[in-house]
């Protein structure tokens, strides 16, 4: 049983990865770098500051920020325990995978899915309030995370248990950061009956 799931999660990622082509290398190595997505950073920002007010915006500033320290972290600890290499350092896969990019670090579980799919899932829980397409933003955790697999640099299944670990937690911030939003307005509330 174990070994058909392997068995099926390689001939997946090989399927997926060898749909790639040269020309589209450059393109899918540009964006798989949380940097060079800063203009759809920057839009969904504006739309939460049309909406929220600024001290919501900075306790929402901070809770991401803890969001990704803790999940970093605690995918590193998992890569380490597991040391499950990467598909472009695995020997049942050599000659068969288009190698784009290399690294030797380990491959389970995908940070860039569990990072990506719990910011992505914390906004859009607050944006969806106010918007009625809020869900299109869940198009770049998909995106970030398949070009993961197109570089050969993750196995289906360590981007699957990305997306869980990253959802779990990106739900559990969600629930801190409505925790002192409604806290903050209880005692703006206070303050404001105190000086009437």
């Amino acid at each position: 049983m174990w070994e058909n799931l392997v068995q099926l999660d390689r001939e997946l990622l090989l399927f997926l990865n060898n749909l790639g082509s040269e020309k589209w290398d450059t393109f899918y190595l540009y964006i798989t770098k949380q940097l060079n997505w800063w203009p759809f950073f920057l839009t969904v920002i504006f739309f939460l500051l049309k909406k929220i007010a600024p001290k919501q915006f900075l306790v929402l500033v901070l809770v991401l920020t803890v969001f990704f320290v803790f999940t970093d972290q605690f995918t590193n600890l998992i890569k380490y325990l597991v040391q499950r290499p990467r598909p472009i350092n695995d020997a049942n896969l050599e000659g068969l995978l288009r190698i784009v990019k290399c690294t030797d670090s380990w491959s389970f579980f995908s940070g860039h899915a569990s990072n990506s799919s719990g910011a992505i899932l914390i906004l859009f829980l607050i944006l969806r309030k106010y918007y009625k397409y809020a869900f299109v933003i869940f198009f770049f955790p998909l995106l970030f995370a398949y070009t993961r697999i197109y570089l050969g640099l993750h196995f289906v299944s360590d981007i699957l248990m990305g997306y869980i670990v990253g959802t779990a937690t990106g739900f559990g911030f969600y629930k801190i950061f409505c925790y002192f939003n409604n806290k903050h307005q209880l005692t703006d509330k206070q303050n404001k009956n105190a000086f009437q």
